[in-house]
């Protein structure tokens, strides 16, 4: 499951909202916002989410055991 309260914490350090980022990923901000509210997204955009926003540890946001 992801630790969507950490990525929604380095979207906004990154000085970008979520609606930029799913433009950045090539998808609709309505798409984001539903993988975000799943906790769902592929390994692809993952992968894409991990250089944009320069994730340093993608384990403890992406493979999250236990979220809040």
């Amino acid at each position: 499951m992801i630790n969507t309260k950490k990525l929604r914490g380095i979207i906004a350090e990154n000085g970008l909202s979520q609606s930029k980022v799913a433009k950045l990923l090539g998808m609709s901000p309505k798409g984001f916002y539903d993988k975000m509210k799943r906790g769902v997204f592929d390994s692809d955009e993952m992968e894409q989410m991990i250089d944009i926003l320069g994730i340093e540890n993608p384990v403890e946001i992406f493979f999250a055991k236990d979220v809040a």
